[in-house]
């Protein structure tokens, strides 16, 4: 499985080949985590499309979400769960870089997106006057679009400088899907050159989006603390909240991950970190940032009522 040869046309995805005993277990996990992030993902979706009082730029952002998130979810899991219920962990050269190529775009997207939406939100909450200036339906689809642009022309450039990469060793990929730097990894180039271009991506892509964020909902947390009603100032700091810490939590793991050093010992606690960013993350935003919200709750009821009782 991992002996030389002269050139790698496929390569195993070693993922959590450790632990045969728990496959079954973690196949069936995986599997209910499959199908809630994708339901609730595309119920987002419906919803915002369906209802009128759901098309403004707050929810324009949400449904790009939940679109990047069911892309995203559908680039990694369904490989997975095959692997973990028929034992063949294989994938070709081609098949591994397409994997890496969609995974890096949505992944590079979701980042700059969560920063456009938290900058909506400051707008919103910080300097509501020019709100519907800066946000008008053009500066939204703008702003949407230059994120999947950005995402997909970053990965682009990794992607390209991987399908230009040696592979004549090892083909065992220490992860559950192909990632950059386990293939880098087993590449028989130099891998400074590579490993530099990742680190000044994830400055780029990881830390600058993070810190705008961050920035972000600082002010939005300052003037919350100015609001003089108590129930008002704990239902909007709840809610902020709740969202600074899916956004660190996420943002986090993806810098641990990126932009630390990989050792021996941090190889096995990066792997845990990306179950985070790419299977818990995508399942807990629909319910952050769309089902608590009560606009969102209503229009879901409605749904159900013209689903079950038809058009009033």
């Amino acid at each position: 499985m991992v002996g030389n040869q002269t050139s790698n046309t496929e390569f195993v995805l070693l993922g959590f080949g450790n632990l045969p005993e728990l496959q079954l277990l973690l196949f069936l996990l995986f599997l209910v985590i499959y199908i809630a992030t994708v339901a609730g993902n595309i119920l987002i979706m419906v919803l915002i499309v369906d209802d009128q009082h759901l098309h403004t730029p707050m929810y324009l952002f949400l449904g790009n979400l939940s679109c990047l998130e069911t892309c995203y979810t559908c680039t990694i899991l369904p490989r997975m769960l095959a692997s973990l219920l028929t034992g063949d962990r294989t994938i070709s050269f081609n098949g591994c870089v397409t994997q890496y190529y969609f995974f890096g775009s949505l992944l590079g997207t979701e980042c700059l997106l969560l920063s456009v939406m938290s900058y909506d939100r400051y707008l919103a909450i910080c300097n509501p006057l020019h709100y519907a200036a800066r946000m008008s339906s053009r500066a939204c689809i703008q702003l949407a679009g230059g994120c999947w642009i950005g995402g997909f022309l970053c990965c682009g450039i990794t992607t390209l400088s991987i399908s230009h990469l040696s592979f004549c060793g090892p083909n065992g990929i220490d992860h559950f899907f192909c990632d950059l730097i386990p293939l880098v990894k087993l590449s028989c180039n130099d891998p400074h050159l590579m490993e530099t271009l990742a680190f000044t991506l994830s400055l780029i892509f990881l830390l600058v989006p993070f810190l705008l964020t961050l920035m972000s909902y600082i002010c939005i947390i300052n003037t919350i603390l100015r609001i003089p009603s108590t129930t008002g100032r704990q239902k909007a700091f709840s809610t902020c909240s709740s969202h600074l810490i899916v956004v660190s939590i996420y943002y986090g793991t993806l810098l641990i991950v990126y932009m630390f050093p990989t050792t021996n010992i941090l190889s096995d606690f990066k792997k845990v970190l990306s179950v985070v960013y790419t299977v818990l993350t995508p399942l807990v935003n629909p319910l952050i940032y769309s089902l608590r919200n009560k606009v969102v709750q209503e229009a879901l009821r409605k749904a159900c009522k013209k689903f079950m009782f038809g058009p009033c």
